[in-house]
């Protein structure tokens, strides 16, 4: 019921076109696989209810186009979003070489500056790699992100990678707080009471900088 949502997150998800941003919005929300799911026209969005940590929890996710000509329709949808999934397809390398751009877009028109970003390296199905997936792991670990490789095809890692970034703005004082102060969620209490909802992947799998957790724990001390 509505009474019982903890609060409304907004999310986006971010990256050149046709390296599966939709299969994966797709995925995650109605559990189904297109494969002739064609790319986005502007932005579409989707609404899904999860539960994170015992609080339920509405989700906005904003699937944006890839493509340059959209580009101008993109910007507004930055403000307010306290979470972001960076999409780039391991058998397409010039779609890693594109994910400074996006970062920096982001960095642009981002109103939260502690905004969680997960990186997802998506078609692992595949046999025809180009990106392997310690490139991955570097980038993400050089740019204080979440990261995970995932597959919209066969669901491998897709349901983990949006529950990991939930978990963590949950665990992050200021990005959601503020709305709905009298059932906060303290990042001491979050992390101690965090079991893990993604069985069958390893943690190493997931990683978040030591920077940044330092950075959280000066910025909002225990």
């Amino acid at each position: 019921m509505e009474e019982d949502i903890l609060t409304t997150l907004k999310l986006l998800i971010i990256g050149e076109s046709s390296v599966g941003k939709s299969s994966l919005l797709l995925r995650f929300t109605d559990d189904k696989f297109d494969p002739e799911l064609g790319s986005t026209i502007g932005v579409d969005f989707k609404v899904k209810s999860i539960n994170s940590d015992g609080n339920n929890v509405k989700l906005a996710i904003w699937d944006t186009a890839g493509q340059e000509r959209f580009r101008t329709l993109t910007p507004s949808y930055y403000r307010g979003a306290q979470g972001v999934i960076l999409v780039y397809d391991v058998t397409r390398r010039e779609t890693f070489k594109r994910l400074e751009n996006w970062l920096n877009e982001l960095e642009t028109y981002c109103t939260k500056n502690n905004i969680v970003k997960m990186l997802v390296g998506n078609k692992i199905d595949k046999s025809d790699r180009e990106v392997d997936r310690n490139e991955g792991l570097q980038f993400a670990r050089k740019h204080a992100m979440l990261f995970i490789e995932a597959s919209a095809k066969t669901r491998g890692g897709v349901q983990c990678a949006f529950e990991e970034v939930v978990e963590k703005i949950i665990q992050t004082p200021g990005l959601w707080a503020t709305e709905t102060p009298q059932r906060g969620v303290r990042l001491a209490e979050a992390a101690s009471n965090h079991q893990g909802s993604c069985s069958g992947w390893n943690r190493r799998d997931l990683l978040l900088s030591r920077e940044t957790t330092d950075c959280l724990l000066r910025k909002w001390p225990i």
